[in-house]
């Protein structure tokens, strides 16, 4: 059921708002909203407003702050991502994880881990998961290019064996791997948003927040590609170098989000096919609203694992998985059941 966009975009916004302010207020200790609006006005510049809590005023700046603005990067980078797959293969179920680009990016953090470059520095863990994304999508074009043209078909299947064949190599170094390295990676693994600080949000966002920009500009050659590969070539497309420029951004990208939070699953799947029914097809108005939607759905979600029991946190890769699997699980049965075939 298509809604009209503008009602969309201002729940959307409503909703984001609402989940960043809770994302702020709700945790282990408590804070006043009243804390929250008094750090805001104090941080334009209006000195006279009265002063926040100086134990609240630390919680929000140093650790609540970054932790949302960081989820809310991540969440809107694997969405748009998400949107991007899902054009250019014209596959609903696309996303950077089922095409093997997260598997890459993985791959890279265990060399990472394993190598003790991430203890070395913590800049090193993201370059490793950008090249290791940007590899394994360079790796599954290469094997699925064939005189100058690409096969749908045979990018999902090279997307399948490259992340069998980073599931390998990954298990074979966790084999020789040290205890507590073996730990690290499990508990990276699950995706997480605990720690994150205003480094974490100053290294990605220079990547995550131009890549989505570059990424949305493409939204008319996207709609295009819903006539196929000949319907947009003989449209003025240029198919091969769009679909290149455009698996490589989405790799740099992909690569950097998990970086931050880890392999989180089902984002770039989920939130675009979602936002899709309600906003319909058009990729002008798709990649905006899957960016809030993303953004929205992760901040959210890592509220809620903070929620739950506290002072413990259930991992965010954790609760979109809970979510994720169910939704996949029903997607496949309704594009079954919409098959010719289907009886």
């Amino acid at each position: 059921m298509k809604t009209r966009p503008a009602v969309v975009f201002t729940a959307l916004s409503a909703l984001l708002a609402v989940s960043v302010v809770l994302g702020i207020c709700v945790g282990a200790v408590p804070i006043r909203l009243q804390d929250v609006l008094r750090l805001l006005v104090r941080s334009v510049g209006l000195q006279s407003a009265p002063a926040p809590d100086a134990t609240a005023a630390v919680i929000i700046s140093q650790l609540r702050l970054p932790r949302v603005v960081a989820a809310l990067l991540v969440g809107s980078a694997l969405a748009v991502c998400g949107v991007v797959m899902q054009g250019l293969f014209r596959n609903p179920m696309a996303s950077p994880e089922i095409l093997g680009v997260s598997a890459g990016g993985s791959l890279g953090a265990v060399v990472a881990i394993t190598s003790g470059a991430a203890a070395a520095s913590q800049l090193l863990l993201p370059l490793f998961t950008i090249a290791g994304a940007f590899v394994s999508t360079a790796l599954i074009y290469s094997l699925s290019s064939s005189r100058g043209t690409t096969s749908l078909f045979f990018i999902i299947i090279a997307g399948m064996a490259i992340s069998a064949l980073c599931g390998g190599v990954t298990s074979g170094l966790l084999l020789f791997a040290r205890q507590y390295e073996v730990s690290q990676y499990v508990f990276w693994t699950m995706g997480g948003l605990d720690g994150r600080t205003w480094q974490h949000v100053l290294y990605s966002a220079p990547v995550l927040i131009p890549g989505i920009i570059i990424l949305s500009l493409f939204s008319r050659e996207l709609n295009l590609f819903s006539f196929g590969e000949e319907g947009a070539h003989s449209l003025g497309v240029p198919v091969e170098g769009v679909k290149r420029l455009l698996l490589a951004v989405s790799a740099v990208v992909t690569g950097v989000a998990i970086s931050v939070s880890g392999p989180v699953g089902f984002i770039g799947l989920m939130v675009p096919h979602f936002l899709r029914m309600l906003v319909g097809p058009d990729h002008r108005r798709l990649m905006p609203a899957a960016a809030l939607g993303g953004g929205m759905f992760l901040v959210a979600c890592d509220l809620v694992g903070r929620a739950v029991a506290p002072p413990f946190e259930i991992r965010v890769g954790i609760i979109t998985a809970i979510i994720g699997s169910p939704y996949l699980l029903s997607l496949v049965l309704r594009t079954q059941r919409r098959s010719p075939g289907a009886r």
